[in-house]
């Protein structure tokens, strides 16, 4: 458990409490950094008015961040921590590309304003990240995570499965949902649900990876 030192110096485990407002903290300066990024681009936007638009002060945004196209990397994250947690709450085993399609699908189909709103926030800052080398090193480093993470979920479901097998889903996986992704957001008016959606597109590149077939990479 994280800890913090008390007066007598001595180090104590932080309440969760002040670990969900840190939290919180975290996430409110990152989707102000987004809509601001998306509105005007990262060049057209100082540390001090994202700090501003969170209700934060400058300090507390380098507290948490410290460059400030590294805001947005929580915000990025939470799409692929949605479909990593889908994952690792699988069956026992090695996962099918079709088991994996389905999840994929599941987590790039939200079904409520929250995950609407989330997703468009997604497409918005990817917009604003085309050609700026810094919003896309955080998107690269956001991928490269979750691609890890997904080769860990994925030992944790079948730990006594080919390393390099997994290693290899991971990445495949990983990579066509990056690319679905990527393709939707290109389109400004990109419908979230129904032909042209993510879940619509990651069925597209999942299947290009497996040549049509759903259901053949975990065998």
């Amino acid at each position: 458990m994280p800890t913090e030192t008390g007066r007598d110096g001595a180090r104590a485990p932080r309440s969760p409490l002040t670990e969900r407002r840190k939290a919180e903290t975290r996430r409110t300066i990152a989707r102000a950094a987004c809509e601001l990024f998306a509105e005007r681009g990262a060049a057209g936007t100082t540390a001090e008015e994202i700090a501003a638009a969170a209700g934060v002060g400058l300090r507390t945004f380098y507290r948490y961040f410290r460059y400030k196209e590294d805001a947005v990397e929580p915000v990025l994250a939470e799409g692929a921590n949605r479909w990593l947690d889908l994952v690792a709450a699988g069956p026992p085993g090695l996962p099918d590309a079709g088991a994996l399609e389905a999840v994929a699908v599941r987590a790039l189909a939200p079904d409520d304003a929250e995950g609407v709103e989330a997703m468009e926030r997604t497409g918005g800052l990817l917009r604003a990240a085309a050609g700026d080398p810094a919003l896309e090193a955080v998107w690269a480093r956001v991928n490269l995570g979750a691609e890890r993470r997904l080769a860990a979920a994925l030992t944790g479901l079948a730990p006594d499965a080919d390393p390099l097998r997994i290693r290899t889903l991971a990445a495949g996986a990983a990579t066509a949902i990056r690319v679905a992704i990527e393709q939707w957001s290109a389109a400004p008016d990109g419908p979230t649900h129904g032909p042209g959606s993510p879940s619509d597109l990651v069925t597209a590149t999942m299947r290009t990876l497996t040549g049509g077939s759903p259901g053949t990479a975990g065998r």
